[in-house]
């Protein structure tokens, strides 16, 4: 959903309890006043021509702009759209979702909501990941740190299968970026998986997540060596023979790198196919650069506002 990112006031735009999540979205109907709200909080813009607040109430969930008859719904055009689900479990499962700190297993999401099967809490929590990626989000700013590693995943489609199931253990390459906020604290990240010829993917990623002008530190790895003629002041760390540790100095890259590892092995138990490991990534991303967030029903509204 795109929408203007105001600051929301706890309460008044979103639940700040599940006892009032519950009061909040006691209906469809009421689900989707509050998705409609969110989508166009000054009012009806029709998402074929730009109209704005000529609306007709087709029917009880259907809208058609006078201007163009554009006809839809709230959720046209997002990740509810022509769902079989009922938006109040659609909400729940973000609420869900965003209040437990480490995140939810599609095996936790199915057993908590009551699912009737594996496959819809996956697909669910797929439709949430892809929406945590805002578009047009600020690129990286100042000292960023960026540096490759090999994450340990488990190729098994699905953690609900008897524990008599053959499972293999694959390593796979993933890039990271991490803003570096002086003495010791971290900014934002970026994460992507990556084929494992770094040579050809690592300056494209960083021309996309880091800003120009940027100072860039990674090791000193051949693959980054164009940096410097791409507008960004480059800082090269040889770890062999400094006697500084790697973790030392690049503290940020190896700390997030052993936190998306253990948030990977915890929270989902390693079991992530690689073809859909960048969605994981978006969703550990989503967590990190709001892990300051003071309240756990924010997140709910800034993922459905995104939805």
């Amino acid at each position: 959903m795109e929408t203007q990112m105001l600051t929301p006031t706890p309460g008044g735009d979103y639940p700040r309890t599940w006892n009032e999540f519950l009061d909040w979205f006691a209906t469809e109907e009421a689900c989707q006043a509050f998705l409609e709200k969110l989508r166009w909080p000054q009012g009806f813009v029709c998402p074929r021509c730009g109209n704005a607040g000529d609306v007709y109430r087709a029917s009880r969930t259907r809208l058609m702009c006078r201007s163009c008859q554009y006809q839809g719904t709230v959720t046209s055009g997002t990740i509810f759209d022509k769902t079989r689900t009922p938006l109040r479990v659609w909400l729940a499962a973000a609420w869900y979702l965003t209040n437990q700190k480490q995140g939810v297993s599609a095996l936790g999401l199915q057993r908590v909501l009551g699912l009737g099967s594996y496959q819809t809490a996956w697909t669910m929590l797929h439709r949430f990941r892809r929406a945590m990626v805002r578009p047009g989000r600020d690129k990286l700013k100042g000292l960023v740190e960026v540096d490759e590693t090999y994450l340990s995943i488990t190729d098994r489609k699905n953690p609900a299968t008897p524990a008599g199931r053959k499972s293999s253990t694959t390593k796979v390459l993933m890039v990271m970026a991490v803003e570096i906020v002086e003495p010791k604290g971290f900014g934002r990240i970026r994460l992507r998986r990556i084929d494992r010829d770094a040579a050809t993917h690592v300056i494209p990623f960083v021309q996309e997540v880091v800003e120009p002008g940027a100072q860039v530190r990674t090791d000193g790895s051949a693959a980054y060596r164009a940096l410097g003629e791409l507008g960004y002041t480059h800082q090269r760390t040889v770890m062999l023979g400094s006697g500084v540790p790697a973790h030392v100095s690049m503290a940020g890259v190896h700390r997030v790198a052993s936190l998306v590892q253990r948030w990977v092995l915890g929270t989902h138990h390693g079991s992530v196919q690689p073809d859909h490991l960048d969605a994981y990534l978006d969703e550990f991303v989503f967590r990190f650069n709001r892990r300051t967030s003071s309240s756990r029903g924010m997140l709910f509204y800034r993922l459905l506002q995104q939805a």
